[in-house]
């Protein structure tokens, strides 16, 4: 069975040009992959290079009312009612995935904001049941771009992942908010956590992160510079793999893969 990899961290710090790039260069090695977007701003598409025309046609799972109701019994939004907790979701995967570049297979989760934290309700069941089924079920591997911060633990749409790749920009909030995902992943079950430090642009940066990665002890995985490309890519509309795949982030992505590949399958 495949492995499976959260990828998490404060908004802004890079995790989805990461995740999305990783994606690609897994299967490129061989490995059936399934990325999977959990982030309110769905923007994993972009990221592996589907077309905005094609990704403006999915409609992620979490605001499909008609089929969270089929499934779960009730009506999204309808809180305390009674709904099943496990819905079938078996056929989900196949029937909602997009195939992109390098045959990567994009599920689009989406997730329920509920400023009240962790939600139990109908749409909430069903997101975080499909993802299990996907994580505990499926033979692939398994890319999940996570959303911004902490929610997403709360809800235990992590739960029961192989790793969780918490990624980091020099700074103190991102190294406080970094110890306190790897709490909670692996108070979830998470088996184990690393830190990517990403947008690196001096030793000194490096350095801090490195310290801090001592200090609240968690192994770094891999470390990716500051590069330029990464914005062009984004101004340009193109995933970052095929604006620049030469590039210093890219050559980087490639070392994380390649360490992720060496302790989680070989």
């Amino acid at each position: 069975m495949g492995f499976k990899i959260a990828v998490a961290g404060k908004g802004g710090v890079g995790k989805t040009t990461i995740a999305g790039t990783l994606a690609r260069l897994l299967a490129r090695s061989g490995f059936d992959v399934f990325a999977i977007d959990v982030d309110p701003s769905m923007n994993l598409y972009t990221s592996l290079g589907i077309p905005k025309n094609v990704a403006r046609s999915i409609t992620p799972i979490s605001e499909m009312n008609d089929l969270i109701e089929e499934r779960t019994g009730a009506k999204p939004g309808s809180m305390g009612s009674v709904f099943v907790l496990n819905p079938k979701v078996s056929d989900l995967p196949d029937r909602f995935k997009v195939v992109g570049p390098d045959g990567v297979k994009l599920l689009v989760a989406g997730t329920v904001v509920n400023p009240g934290g962790g939600c139990m309700c109908p749409s909430n069941a069903l997101v975080r049941a499909l993802i299990s089924h996907i994580v505990l079920k499926r033979e692939e591997v398994v890319i999940l771009d996570m959303e911004a911060g902490l929610e997403h633990l709360g809800r235990g749409t992590a739960r029961n992942v192989d790793t969780m790749l918490i990624v980091v920009e020099p700074g103190a909030r991102s190294i406080i908010l970094a110890e306190k995902i790897k709490d909670l992943a692996l108070g979830l079950g998470v088996k184990r956590a690393f830190l990517v430090g990403n947008k690196i642009s001096s030793e000194d940066e490096k350095r801090f992160l490195e310290e801090a990665a001592n200090r609240i002890g968690i192994k770094v995985a891999g470390w990716i510079p500051y590069d330029k490309n990464v914005i062009e890519a984004d101004l340009a509309d193109k995933a970052l793999l095929d604006y620049a795949p030469d590039s210093p982030a890219v050559q980087s992505i490639k070392r994380l893969h390649d360490f992720l590949v060496k302790e989680l399958y070989m």
